[in-house]
Protein backbone atom coordinates (compact mmCIF):
# COMPACT_ATOMS: atom_id res chain seq x y z
CA UNK A 1 0.00 0.00 0.00
CA UNK A 2 1.15 3.30 -0.97
CA UNK A 3 1.74 5.76 1.53
CA UNK A 4 0.40 9.46 1.56
CA UNK A 5 3.06 11.06 3.29
CA UNK A 6 6.93 10.27 3.24
CA UNK A 7 9.87 11.60 4.97
CA UNK A 8 12.87 11.10 3.06
CA UNK A 9 16.62 11.10 4.07
CA UNK A 10 19.43 12.10 2.09
CA UNK A 11 23.52 11.39 4.00
CA UNK A 12 26.12 14.13 3.82
CA UNK A 13 29.51 12.12 4.75
CA UNK A 14 32.89 12.66 4.45
CA UNK A 15 34.24 9.41 3.68
CA UNK A 16 38.01 8.45 4.00
CA UNK A 17 40.02 5.50 4.22
CA UNK A 18 39.00 3.45 7.50
CA UNK A 19 35.91 1.45 6.68
CA UNK A 20 34.91 1.28 10.13
CA UNK A 21 34.92 4.90 10.73
CA UNK A 22 32.79 5.51 7.51
CA UNK A 23 30.12 2.89 8.35
CA UNK A 24 29.85 4.22 12.20
CA UNK A 25 29.28 7.55 10.63
CA UNK A 26 26.56 6.20 7.84
CA UNK A 27 24.63 4.20 10.89
CA UNK A 28 24.53 7.28 13.35
CA UNK A 29 23.22 9.08 10.80
CA UNK A 30 20.56 6.13 9.82
CA UNK A 31 19.81 5.76 13.30
CA UNK A 32 19.08 9.75 13.57
CA UNK A 33 17.13 9.24 10.01
CA UNK A 34 15.08 6.41 11.33
CA UNK A 35 14.28 8.09 14.50
CA UNK A 36 12.80 11.14 12.74
CA UNK A 37 10.36 9.01 10.42
CA UNK A 38 12.25 8.70 7.57
CA UNK A 39 11.26 5.83 5.23
CA UNK A 40 13.51 5.73 2.58
CA UNK A 41 17.48 7.10 3.04
CA UNK A 42 20.28 7.23 0.30
CA UNK A 43 23.86 7.49 0.96
CA UNK A 44 26.54 9.15 -1.19
CA UNK A 45 28.81 7.71 -3.67
CA UNK A 46 31.43 6.12 -2.20
CA UNK A 47 29.97 6.00 1.63
CA UNK A 48 32.22 3.16 2.46
CA UNK A 49 35.57 3.92 1.37
CA UNK A 50 37.28 7.36 -0.34
CA UNK A 51 40.89 6.36 -0.31
CA UNK A 52 43.89 8.71 -1.56
CA UNK A 53 44.47 6.95 -5.09
CA UNK A 54 42.06 5.14 -8.21
CA UNK A 55 43.42 2.15 -6.83
CA UNK A 56 43.08 2.03 -3.25
CA UNK A 57 39.41 0.88 -3.74
CA UNK A 58 40.43 -2.36 -5.06
CA UNK A 59 41.47 -3.59 -1.34
CA UNK A 60 38.02 -3.41 -0.23
CA UNK A 61 36.29 -4.47 -3.76
CA UNK A 62 33.43 -7.21 -3.39
CA UNK A 63 31.98 -10.13 -5.30
CA UNK A 64 28.70 -9.33 -6.27
CA UNK A 65 26.63 -11.38 -3.29
CA UNK A 66 29.24 -11.43 -0.75
CA UNK A 67 31.05 -9.06 1.84
CA UNK A 68 31.16 -7.22 4.36
CA UNK A 69 30.12 -3.79 2.79
CA UNK A 70 26.95 -5.99 1.32
CA UNK A 71 26.30 -7.29 4.81
CA UNK A 72 26.38 -4.24 6.55
CA UNK A 73 24.37 -2.89 4.25
CA UNK A 74 21.42 -5.28 4.45
CA UNK A 75 21.38 -5.10 8.32
CA UNK A 76 21.42 -1.46 8.57
CA UNK A 77 18.20 -1.59 6.41
CA UNK A 78 17.14 -4.26 8.86
CA UNK A 79 17.82 -2.32 12.04
CA UNK A 80 16.56 0.98 10.81
CA UNK A 81 14.15 -0.50 9.20
CA UNK A 82 14.72 1.58 6.24
CA UNK A 83 14.70 1.67 2.73
CA UNK A 84 18.34 2.14 1.86
CA UNK A 85 19.94 3.14 -0.98
CA UNK A 86 23.33 2.36 -0.36
CA UNK A 87 25.37 5.27 -2.43
CA UNK A 88 28.10 3.16 -4.02
CA UNK A 89 30.55 0.15 -3.62
CA UNK A 90 33.33 -1.15 -5.32
CA UNK A 91 31.70 -4.83 -6.81
CA UNK A 92 34.47 -6.94 -9.33
CA UNK A 93 33.49 -6.46 -12.83
CA UNK A 94 34.36 -8.89 -15.57
CA UNK A 95 37.41 -6.79 -16.75
CA UNK A 96 40.86 -7.80 -15.14
CA UNK A 97 41.80 -5.17 -12.21
CA UNK A 98 38.41 -2.95 -12.46
CA UNK A 99 35.46 -2.83 -10.43
CA UNK A 100 32.25 -1.59 -11.06
CA UNK A 101 30.15 1.77 -9.21
CA UNK A 102 27.52 -0.16 -7.82
CA UNK A 103 24.35 1.12 -5.93
CA UNK A 104 22.32 -1.78 -3.86
CA UNK A 105 19.34 -0.73 -2.73
CA UNK A 106 17.72 -3.04 0.16
CA UNK A 107 14.06 -3.00 1.72
CA UNK A 108 13.34 -2.93 5.71
CA UNK A 109 13.77 -6.62 5.65
CA UNK A 110 16.99 -6.73 4.56
CA UNK A 111 16.68 -7.89 1.34
CA UNK A 112 18.28 -6.46 -1.96
CA UNK A 113 15.91 -5.54 -4.09
CA UNK A 114 17.91 -3.68 -7.07
CA UNK A 115 21.60 -3.21 -7.98
CA UNK A 116 22.40 -0.15 -10.43
CA UNK A 117 25.77 -0.27 -11.56
CA UNK A 118 27.15 3.48 -13.01
CA UNK A 119 26.81 3.71 -16.78
CA UNK A 120 28.91 7.26 -16.98
CA UNK A 121 32.25 7.40 -16.01
CA UNK A 122 33.99 10.47 -14.59
CA UNK A 123 36.86 10.89 -17.30
CA UNK A 124 37.71 14.43 -17.52
CA UNK A 125 40.32 17.96 -17.48
CA UNK A 126 39.24 20.67 -15.39
CA UNK A 127 42.42 22.61 -15.62
CA UNK A 128 45.03 23.99 -13.06
CA UNK A 129 46.12 19.88 -12.86
CA UNK A 130 42.48 18.89 -11.69
CA UNK A 131 41.76 15.63 -13.84
CA UNK A 132 39.90 12.50 -12.92
CA UNK A 133 39.81 9.07 -15.40
CA UNK A 134 37.58 6.56 -13.36
CA UNK A 135 37.69 4.51 -16.30
CA UNK A 136 40.89 3.73 -15.70
CA UNK A 137 39.80 0.92 -12.59
CA UNK A 138 35.93 1.17 -13.32
CA UNK A 139 33.75 -0.21 -15.82
CA UNK A 140 30.79 1.37 -16.58
CA UNK A 141 27.77 -0.30 -16.51
CA UNK A 142 24.84 -1.44 -18.98
CA UNK A 143 21.54 -1.09 -17.87
CA UNK A 144 19.01 1.13 -16.00
CA UNK A 145 17.63 0.37 -13.17
CA UNK A 146 14.79 1.16 -10.82
CA UNK A 147 12.65 -0.35 -8.01
CA UNK A 148 9.04 -0.42 -6.54
CA UNK A 149 8.84 1.43 -2.92
CA UNK A 150 6.07 2.29 -0.70
CA UNK A 151 7.30 5.98 -1.85
CA UNK A 152 6.74 5.26 -5.31
CA UNK A 153 8.98 4.32 -7.99
CA UNK A 154 12.65 4.83 -7.50
CA UNK A 155 15.11 5.07 -10.22
CA UNK A 156 19.28 5.07 -9.55
CA UNK A 157 21.93 6.92 -11.12
CA UNK A 158 25.17 8.03 -9.45
CA UNK A 159 26.84 11.57 -9.69
CA UNK A 160 28.15 12.11 -12.86
CA UNK A 161 25.22 10.16 -14.49
CA UNK A 162 22.93 13.82 -13.58
CA UNK A 163 24.50 15.31 -16.52
CA UNK A 164 23.32 12.71 -19.24
CA UNK A 165 19.13 13.97 -19.08
CA UNK A 166 18.22 11.18 -21.96
CA UNK A 167 19.06 8.59 -18.17
CA UNK A 168 16.28 10.78 -16.17
CA UNK A 169 14.14 10.94 -19.51
CA UNK A 170 14.09 6.94 -19.63
CA UNK A 171 13.66 6.39 -15.97
CA UNK A 172 10.28 8.60 -16.02
CA UNK A 173 9.42 6.62 -18.87
CA UNK A 174 10.13 3.67 -16.83
CA UNK A 175 7.07 5.30 -14.04
CA UNK A 176 9.84 6.57 -11.95
CA UNK A 177 8.47 9.18 -9.65
CA UNK A 178 11.89 9.90 -7.85
CA UNK A 179 15.66 9.08 -8.73
CA UNK A 180 17.96 8.67 -6.38
CA UNK A 181 21.28 9.96 -6.96
CA UNK A 182 24.66 9.34 -4.58
CA UNK A 183 27.44 11.67 -5.38
CA UNK A 184 30.65 13.17 -4.82
CA UNK A 185 30.72 16.47 -7.13
CA UNK A 186 34.07 17.83 -6.85
CA UNK A 187 34.14 21.60 -5.33
CA UNK A 188 34.95 22.46 -8.67
CA UNK A 189 32.23 21.32 -10.48
CA UNK A 190 30.04 21.62 -7.49
CA UNK A 191 30.13 25.24 -7.53
CA UNK A 192 29.69 25.68 -10.91
CA UNK A 193 27.16 23.15 -11.66
CA UNK A 194 25.49 21.14 -8.96
CA UNK A 195 22.28 22.43 -7.82
CA UNK A 196 21.63 23.81 -11.57
CA UNK A 197 21.57 19.96 -12.70
CA UNK A 198 20.05 18.46 -10.17
CA UNK A 199 16.60 20.88 -9.61
CA UNK A 200 16.81 20.70 -13.71
CA UNK A 201 16.46 16.90 -13.64
CA UNK A 202 13.39 17.02 -11.15
CA UNK A 203 11.69 19.69 -13.64
CA UNK A 204 12.73 18.21 -16.89
CA UNK A 205 10.36 14.90 -15.54
CA UNK A 206 8.62 15.74 -12.61
CA UNK A 207 10.45 13.72 -10.41
CA UNK A 208 11.69 14.04 -6.82
CA UNK A 209 15.46 13.86 -7.02
CA UNK A 210 17.34 12.41 -3.86
CA UNK A 211 21.20 13.77 -4.15
CA UNK A 212 23.09 12.90 -0.99
CA UNK A 213 26.70 14.07 -1.82
CA UNK A 214 30.51 13.96 -0.02
CA UNK A 215 31.73 16.92 1.52
CA UNK A 216 35.51 18.65 2.51
CA UNK A 217 38.84 17.03 2.34
CA UNK A 218 39.32 13.28 1.73
CA UNK A 219 42.94 11.68 1.60
CA UNK A 220 44.89 12.26 -0.95
CA UNK A 221 43.89 16.20 -1.08
CA UNK A 222 40.51 15.80 -2.82
CA UNK A 223 37.55 18.47 -2.23
CA UNK A 224 34.12 17.31 -2.41
CA UNK A 225 31.13 20.07 -2.53
CA UNK A 226 28.66 18.48 -0.12
CA UNK A 227 25.26 20.49 -0.12
CA UNK A 228 23.02 17.35 -0.32
CA UNK A 229 19.97 18.02 -2.06
CA UNK A 230 16.14 16.82 -1.90
CA UNK A 231 14.47 18.31 -4.89
CA UNK A 232 10.72 18.30 -5.79
CA UNK A 233 9.14 17.62 -8.56
CA UNK A 234 8.34 21.63 -9.65
CA UNK A 235 12.34 22.15 -8.67
CA UNK A 236 12.12 23.77 -5.43
CA UNK A 237 14.85 22.56 -2.53
CA UNK A 238 12.89 20.93 -0.13
CA UNK A 239 16.28 19.88 2.19
CA UNK A 240 19.97 21.12 1.69
CA UNK A 241 23.20 19.72 3.60
CA UNK A 242 25.31 22.19 4.94
CA UNK A 243 27.93 19.10 6.50
CA UNK A 244 27.87 15.45 7.26
CA UNK A 245 24.64 14.04 8.94
CA UNK A 246 21.32 13.42 7.81
CA UNK A 247 18.78 16.00 5.71
CA UNK A 248 15.16 15.32 5.58
CA UNK A 249 12.28 16.55 4.11
CA UNK A 250 8.41 14.99 3.69
CA UNK A 251 6.35 14.87 0.95
CA UNK A 252 3.38 14.31 0.06
CA UNK A 253 1.92 11.81 -2.88
CA UNK A 254 0.34 13.91 -5.28
CA UNK A 255 3.56 16.37 -5.54
CA UNK A 256 4.72 14.59 -9.12
CA UNK A 257 0.57 14.48 -10.11
CA UNK A 258 0.58 18.05 -9.52
CA UNK A 259 4.08 19.11 -10.84
CA UNK A 260 3.19 16.67 -14.45
CA UNK A 261 -0.38 18.24 -14.48
CA UNK A 262 0.69 21.49 -14.58
CA UNK A 263 3.10 21.50 -16.96
CA UNK A 264 2.55 18.37 -19.11
CA UNK A 265 5.66 18.33 -20.74
CA UNK A 266 6.02 14.69 -21.13
CA UNK A 267 3.09 14.08 -22.68
CA UNK A 268 3.61 17.08 -25.28
CA UNK A 269 6.76 15.65 -26.18
CA UNK A 270 7.43 14.91 -30.36
CA UNK A 271 9.99 12.16 -30.39
CA UNK A 272 8.94 11.22 -33.60
CA UNK A 273 10.30 14.19 -34.84
CA UNK A 274 13.34 14.03 -32.77
CA UNK A 275 14.44 10.94 -33.95
CA UNK A 276 13.52 11.26 -37.86
CA UNK A 277 15.45 14.04 -37.96
CA UNK A 278 18.41 12.26 -36.62
CA UNK A 279 17.32 9.46 -38.84
CA UNK A 280 17.27 11.26 -41.74
CA UNK A 281 20.99 12.61 -41.30
CA UNK A 282 19.36 16.22 -40.86
CA UNK A 283 21.11 19.23 -42.64
CA UNK A 284 21.14 22.86 -41.51
CA UNK A 285 18.82 24.79 -44.07
CA UNK A 286 16.93 28.19 -43.58
CA UNK A 287 13.16 27.62 -43.30
CA UNK A 288 12.55 31.44 -43.46
CA UNK A 289 10.00 32.28 -46.93
CA UNK A 290 11.62 33.91 -49.06
CA UNK A 291 9.32 36.86 -48.88
CA UNK A 292 9.59 37.27 -44.92
CA UNK A 293 11.16 40.57 -44.10
CA UNK A 294 14.05 40.23 -41.69
CA UNK A 295 13.21 41.42 -38.14
CA UNK A 296 14.78 44.24 -36.92
CA UNK A 297 15.06 45.53 -33.35
CA UNK A 298 13.21 48.81 -31.49
CA UNK A 299 16.42 50.56 -32.65
CA UNK A 300 15.80 49.35 -36.51
CA UNK A 301 19.08 47.27 -36.17
CA UNK A 302 18.35 43.47 -37.70
CA UNK A 303 20.01 39.99 -37.01
CA UNK A 304 20.19 38.17 -33.90
CA UNK A 305 21.15 39.63 -29.98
Amino acid sequence: MRMTHHRFTVVEMTSGDDVDTNLGAADEALARAAAAGAVLAVLPENFAFLGADEQAKMAVAEADGEGPLQQWLAAAALRHRLWLVGGTIPLRASAPGKVRAACLVHDPSGRRRARYDKLHLFDVSLGGGEGYRESRTFEAGEALAWVDTPCGRLGLAVCYDVRFPELFRALADAGCELVALPSAFTATTGAAHWETLVRARAIENGVWMLAPGQVGEHPGGRRTWGHSLIVDPWGRVSAEGDGPGPVSADWQADAVATARERIPALAHRRPEIYQGAVDAGCEAHDSVPAHQPTARWPDGSGGER
